[in-house]
């Protein structure tokens, strides 16, 4: 018999069937649209969502001959997906990548208010996580929070859907509020951030055990599935790709190479030391955790480089840069473009991106290989965030299928990489957790062990790693030169008209791709 995965991600929701050896049999995938009616804003229209998840479990069942026993689901975190008494949507959900918080996130930061809270949970707050938001809420639109009545994340909306359940999991309800001693909300964090009269719109914590129910009749209807199968809430996306990968044991490691360059690292309690970087994640109970640092700067930044070059997309962009030698002959790229700026593994919702050092002599493979090495060189920085010696890196998400770029991190981290023989990992996640939430198997470890498959391994060139590592200190010199600088230094766009329907200071961020700002950068 087959059990059925879905993972909800930000542009795309793919739905996949496993066979019982843990294969991947069916796959089926739909892009999803991500709505930016204002600048900073990243949201998703809720009905078009859940829509795109009926359209991909009907596609992948189409044909399906072997009867499918289990649904096991992942999505992405964070965000406000708020709904109505009813369950319905009171507005386009908002994303974990929006931006609109930034001043306000500001506030906090410059308050101690973001140090505070992660010296108590170890999640530090970002501009797209739910405190952020309904404070932003609060101030711009409280007609909308007071027509809300439960703020759920992508997974819980979905699991409302299949099951007529009103709740989250406790990977969701990690950050900001979650008190990783008891698995409930922290009042003192409510607190912390004015936000107590929220505490409304925070919905039911399911334990690791508690997170399945019986579909409903109606919504199997509309799937073309069985009533009364058993639906499984998985971890959301980022902890669930880090199950599918077999990252499941303290001090296993792994990257996600995808719209988010996440890396992650499984720990048995949560580190409150040290600078205040990336989340914590309940990870199995109280009894492990896991140790993310999501970025906001991930696959875009290669879309927008193959865009700049005008190449077809990312693998193209892969083949141009590995004709230029490491170090792009002197070039380097700070690979900060999201309009949020960035949140992992340092927190700056102004940060922006730049090239450093570029000259007449560069070629179009130069600034290739420069956004592939800047992009390398952001995982060397959440590993060093994370301050856990490893020994492997597991590499997972669209990147990873190019061989290049896999050996270059492997360089650049200075840490033997490895990817997994499956494609969704995130879907594999997902059909582990749902294995062993319905008792087919004993534990996460044994699970892992049994399906998890690698495919191949690269090791560090010591000449290169070594030439990755002093290179590491001149990103993180630039870095800092360009942060004490504002980022846009004096190369902030000034507007012209106004586009239709757009104001004039829709982009107050650099936009001029051709020329050089003062000191060689490409604004």
């Amino acid at each position: 018999m087959s059990v059925l995965t879905i993972d909800v991600g930000t542009t795309v929701i793919k739905s996949v069937v496993f066979d019982d050896r843990g294969t991947e049999i069916a796959v089926a995938r739909r892009a999803t649209e991500v709505l930016r009616p204002h600048p900073g804003w990243a949201e998703q229209d809720m009905a078009a969502v859940w829509d795109a998840v009926v359209h991909t479990v009907r596609t992948v069942l189409d044909g399906l001959t072997d009867p499918v026993w289990l649904v096991s689901f992942t999505a992405q975190g964070d965000g406000a997906w708020l709904v109505d008494d009813r369950g319905r949507p009171t507005g386009p959900a908002i994303l974990w990548s929006d931006g609109r918080a930034g001043e306000q996130l500001g506030a906090w930061q410059r308050d101690g208010v973001l140090e505070a809270a992660f010296r108590r949970n170890g999640s530090l707050t970002c501009a797209g996580m739910p405190n952020a938001l309904f404070s932003w809420l609060a101030a711009h639109d409280p007609d909308r929070l007071a027509r809300s009545a439960t703020s759920l994340t992508a997974a819980g909306w979905l699991f409302l859907r299949f099951t007529g359940v009103r709740a989250t999991d406790e990977s969701d309800a990690s950050a900001p509020f979650l008190d990783h001693a008891t698995g409930a909300y922290d009042p003192y964090i409510l607190d912390l951030f004015g936000l107590g009269a929220y505490e409304r719109l925070l919905p039911t914590v399911l334990g690791e055990s508690q997170r399945i129910a019986e579909i409903t009749t109606a919504a199997a209807a509309e799937l073309g599935l069985p009533a009364g199968l058993p639906v499984v809430m998985a971890p959301y996306d980022i902890a669930s790709t880090a199950r599918g990968v077999g990252v499941v044991n303290p001090g296993q490691a792994c990257s996600i190479l995808g719209t988010t360059l996440c890396t992650e690292i499984v720990r048995t309690e949560i580190d409150t030391s040290g600078e205040p970087s990336g989340i914590h994640i309940a990870y199995r109970g109280r009894e492990r955790v896991l140790r993310a640092f999501p970025t906001l700067n991930g696959a875009e930044v290669l879309g927008w480089a193959a865009r700049l070059l005008h190449l077809p997309g990312p693998p193209e962009l892969a083949q141009l840069a590995f004709e230029s030698e490491p170090g792009a002959r002197g070039l380097m790229f700070l690979p900060y473009l999201s309009p949020a700026g960035e949140r992992a593994p340092f927190l700056d919702p102004g940060a922006r991106g730049s090239f450093w050092g570029l000259s007449l002599e560069h070629r179009p493979a130069d600034l290739a290989r420069a956004v592939f090495d800047g992009l390398s060189l952001v995982l060397r920085d959440s590993l060093a965030a994370a301050r856990t010696d490893v020994d492997e890196l597991r590499l997972c998400g669209g990147g990873a299928n190019s061989d290049a770029w896999c050996a270059l991190i492997a360089d650049a981290t200075g840490v033997p990489t490895a990817r997994s023989s499956d494609t969704e990992l995130g879907a594999k996640g997902a059909f582990l957790t749902g294995l062993v939430r319905t008792g087919a198997e004993t534990s996460m470890h044994s699970a892992a062990a049994k399906y998890v498959r690698m495919q191949r391994s690269w090791e560090p060139e010591p000449q290169r790693a070594e030439f990755y590592a002093a290179l590491y200190d001149d990103f993180l010199r630039w870095r800092g030169l360009a942060r004490e600088a504002g980022w846009r230094g004096r190369a902030t766009w000034r507007g012209g008209p106004a586009a239709p329907g757009r104001p004039a200071e829709a982009t107050g961020h650099p936009v001029d791709t051709t020329g050089t700002a003062p000191g060689g950068t490409l604004v």
